[in-house]
């Protein structure tokens, strides 16, 4: 298989839909790789899935390039791309592309996501420029929760739809290698797929685009607390952590864990 880029990524569209995963850690960049997922995100949502945060506000760029150097090491033929943590984006363009670079060439991030409008496009066109491969992020954008006041679906007015018609292109024309739609109205989402050439790549936007992705810890069964509505859940990875704890915990309790010396432990497991 050979290594997914920014390049094959583009080119799958219209081919076949894009797999994408979160992965905030080299154990689970390596099981999503070994399954032929084609692009790793290493989101902010690593404050709520990983970090006991209650959003992804509190993630500093700090913690983003930690946990995307823990998923750069996995060494994946998928792409690994780093979310931009909040306000970053905001700042000149110096400080964001110092930050970009960071993720790039200390976390080992081979693009960058940006929640992102049309407002944004000169930037993002600069740090294009500047060799930092951008997956634009319009829809729901969840560094937003504070203003916004909770999470909902984007594009149910003509207004909306409108306006990320209007981001989807600029976002495009400013050189974004992809597009993430988050939580838009799945009709809308298919607006956008038609109305761009690059990949669109949904999380609770319907079927109609070019890729879906989920958080990993949602598809595995392994988030104890809320999961969207959208999410289907592919394993019971939570239950079989469950069982093996106890089992584990029960061995030990009842002396059955370590086996005494010399007990014959040729069918146990490492």
């Amino acid at each position: 298989m050979l290594k997914t880029t920014t390049l094959t990524l583009r080119k799958l569209k219209g081919v076949r839909p894009i797999v994408a995963v979160t992965a905030y850690d080299t154990p689970t960049a390596r099981f999503a790789d070994a399954a032929g997922v084609d692009l790793l995100l290493v989101g902010d949502s690593v404050g709520n899935v990983m970090l006991g945060f209650d959003s992804t506000v509190p993630v500093t760029l700090d913690m983003m390039v930690h946990h995307t150097g823990a998923v750069a090491r996995a060494n994946t033929q998928a792409l690994v791309a780093a979310d931009v943590p909040f306000a970053e984006a905001h700042f000149d363009f110096e400080r964001v592309l110092a930050s970009c670079q960071r993720l790039m060439q200390v976390g080992g991030a081979a693009a960058v996501k940006v929640e992102a409008t049309s407002a944004q496009a000169s930037l993002i066109a600069r740090l294009v420029e500047a060799g930092v491969p951008v997956w634009g992020h319009v829809g729901l954008k969840p560094q937003q929760i504070h203003t916004l006041g909770k999470y909902r679906k984007f594009g149910s007015t003509p207004e909306e739809a409108e306006g990320l018609l209007d981001d989807a292109r600029a976002l495009e024309a400013a050189g974004c290698f992809a597009l993430l739609l988050e939580m838009t109205d799945p009709a809308v989402a298919a607006r956008v797929t038609a109305a761009v050439s690059i990949p669109t790549i949904g999380i609770g936007s319907g079927p109609e685009v070019d890729g879906q992705i989920l958080v990993s810890a949602d598809l595995l069964g392994m988030t104890t607390g809320y999961v969207p509505g959208f999410v289907r859940t592919f394993a019971d990875v939570g239950a079989g952590m469950t069982r093996g704890f106890t089992a584990y915990a029960e061995a030990v309790r009842q002396r059955t864990f370590p086996e005494p010396p010399g007990a014959d432990t040729s069918e146990s497991s490492r």
